[in-house]
C-alpha cells in the first residue's frame, strides 16, 4: 500500500516525506564526476521512495523486471519515469542500455538482491547462509571501472518520514576475481540492512537455491 502510495503522488510529495539524509552529498559529487555510478538499492524499506529523491537532477537509468500484466508494466513504466529516470529491462537489452549509459559517465540502478538465473549468479555468503547472488554488478564495474554505492530510505518513528542513507560500496566489489566481487556486494547489502533489520523484505525468497539443489521455501 505505501509503494503504490509513492507511485501516485505528486513527485513532489513523494520525495518531501524524505526529511533527513546522510551521505547524499558526497554522493552527488561523485555522480557528478562523469565516473559513471552503480546505485545498489536492496529490498530495504521503501526502495521506490528512495530512487525517486536520489534520482533527482541525475542522468539516470534503472533496471527493472517488467511484470507480466501488461497494464502494471505500463503503470510501472510512467510513475518510475517521471522524475526523468529511463528505465531498463532486465534482459540482454537491458544491460547493453545500462552499460552504454555507466561509459558515457552516467549512473545507473540496480537492486542487488534478485535472485539470478543460473548463468548469471555465482553462490556466495549473505547472512551466514550460501545465496545465488547476482554477477551483473561486478561484470559492469569489470567493464566500465564505475564507482558502486548502495542506499535506502530507513522510515523513521512516529511519523516523521524518511531518512536517507547513502554510502561507497565494500571495496570488495571492485576486486578483479568475481567471487571476491560478488561477496563484496552481499557485504554492501549486509551492512546496509543491519542499520534497519526490521524494514528488510525478509520474505523474499533470498536462499530459495542452494548449491546442492536443495530449495528452501
Amino acid at each position: 500500500m505505501e509503494m503504490g502510495k509513492s507511485w501516485m503522488l505528486p513527485i513532489d510529495k513523494t520525495n518531501s516525506l524524505v526529511t533527513q539524509t546522510e551521505g547524499l552529498e558526497e554522493f552527488r559529487k561523485a555522480a557528478n564526476g562523469g565516473q559513471g555510478i552503480v546505485l545498489l538499492a536492496p529490498h530495504l524499506s521503501n526502495w521506490e521512495i528512495f530512487g525517486m529523491y536520489v534520482c533527482q537532477n541525475i542522468a539516470s537509468t534503472f533496471m527493472y523486471q517488467p511484470p507480466k500484466l501488461p497494464a502494471l508494466d505500463r503503470l510501472l513504466q510512467r510513475t518510475r519515469s517521471r522524475g526523468g529516470i529511463k528505465l531498463a529491462p532486465t534482459n540482454r537489452k537491458g544491460v547493453s542500455l545500462v552499460l552504454k549509459a555507466l561509459q558515457r559517465g552516467e549512473m545507473v540502478g540496480v537492486l542487488p538482491d534478485q535472485v539470478p538465473n543460473d548463468e548469471g549468479g555465482e553462490f556466495a555468503e549473505f547472512f551466514g547462509e550460501q545465496a545465488l547472488t547476482m554477477t551483473l554488478v561486478s561484470k559492469l564495474v569489470a567493464r566500465s571501472k564505475a564507482r558502486v554505492f548502495c542506499g535506502f530510505v530507513v522510515r523513521l518513528p512516529k511519523q516523521e518520514g524518511f531518512k536517507l542513507v547513502i554510502r561507497e560500496a565494500d571495496q570488495m566489489i571492485y576486486d578483479k576475481d568475481l567471487l571476491t566481487s560478488v561477496r563484496g556486494l552481499n557485504k554492501t547489502v549486509e551492512d546496509c540492512v543491519l542499520m534497519a533489520v526490521e524494514q528488510y523484505q525478509w520474505e523474499y525468497k533470498r536462499f530459495r537455491r542452494q548449491p546442492d539443489g536443495e530449495k528452501f521455501y
